[in-house]
């Protein structure tokens, strides 16, 4: 395994629903997700090992592309820019909040800004940190992946293009000229089949989180100059709290090391007493009391 199958951590923007979180690469690859709590076994996790750990990458085929990764203001939605002289393209991925009825979804919308671009998905998800096997199904409501793990998990894959199964994973290569786009949302499977990967339902999606977040935002009291930056930490630092419970985990990782190594790869998916109490002052020093009650 090579170093240069890995990107620096710094590559990854991050995304979550309250429950769990997802890194998002720079390359549009989600490489690291507990599923479906922070506390969960992982079902994505090439970030610690790129042949075995899984991944759900989509990618422009494009050549030597520029790569950008910004936020939209003042939400935890993230876009995921290629820029190239063929083209221009952009993932837009987030997770929506369950209170609003969605069940953990992570939704991706990739589109085509300018030229025709040619794109290939991979979702190959590694159940229960990639000790389990799993099998895989093509049903009319999406690509089924059943663990085989004494935990039963299984997840569905739907999207607004053709996928095709290979190897126990699912691949989609599908070409988006400018203004047209495509959606993939992953979702924990339940005995009820919805229109999770139509156009409609991930637009409604998109705009129910956006607003949520911001509606978070703008409770916030801090009003100095570095605004931007104080309400994107403060962001962030609400992707580590738990919804049910109310607790901030130190980290939604495991088994990175302090050095490459070296003995120190702990688990942060706890909360510290030290780290919580630093992030929960924090908050309510921006006006976020809530978050200190629960």
């Amino acid at each position: 395994m090579a170093s240069s199958d890995y990107q620096p951590i710094e590559n990854y923007g991050v995304i979550g629903d309250l429950y769990t979180v997802a890194l998002v690469g720079i390359n549009g690859s989600i490489d690291f997700m507990c599923f479906p709590n922070f506390d969960s076994p992982t079902i994505f996790a090439a970030l610690l090992d790129h042949e075995k750990g899984g991944r759900f990458c989509i990618a422009p085929r494009l050549e030597d592309p520029q790569r950008k990764q910004l936020y939209l203001p003042d939400t935890n939605v993230l876009l995921t820019r290629f820029l190239s002289d063929e083209g221009v393209a952009e993932i837009s991925d987030f997770m929506p909040i369950k209170e609003m009825g969605h069940a953990h979804d992570v939704i991706r919308r990739v589109k085509t800004v300018r030229g025709e671009i040619r794109f290939r998905m991979l979702c190959q998800p590694r159940f229960d940190y990639a000790r389990a096997g799993h099998r895989v199904e093509q049903t009319p409501g999406g690509v089924l992946f059943v663990s085989q793990a004494g935990r039963a998990l299984t997840l569905r894959l739907r999207s607004t293009v053709p996928v095709k199964l290979e190897a126990g994973d699912a691949i989609a290569d599908f070409t988006l000229r400018a203004g047209e786009s495509a959606s993939f949302v992953l979702e924990q499977a339940n005995h009820e089949e919805s229109p999770s990967s139509s156009p409609d339902y991930v637009a409604a999606a998109f705009k129910e989180t956006v607003r949520f977040w911001r509606n978070w935002v703008s409770h916030s009291t801090y009003r100095g100059r570095w605004r931007e930056m104080v309400n994107r930490s403060a962001l962030t630092l609400k992707l580590l709290t738990s919804q049910p419970h109310g607790s901030i985990v130190a980290a939604p990782t495991f088994g990175l090391p302090e050095l490459i190594g070296g003995v120190r790869n702990w688990d942060y998916r706890y909360t510290w007493i030290r780290d919580s109490s630093f992030t929960l002052y924090a908050l309510m020093r921006l006006g976020y009391t809530q978050e200190a009650k629960q």
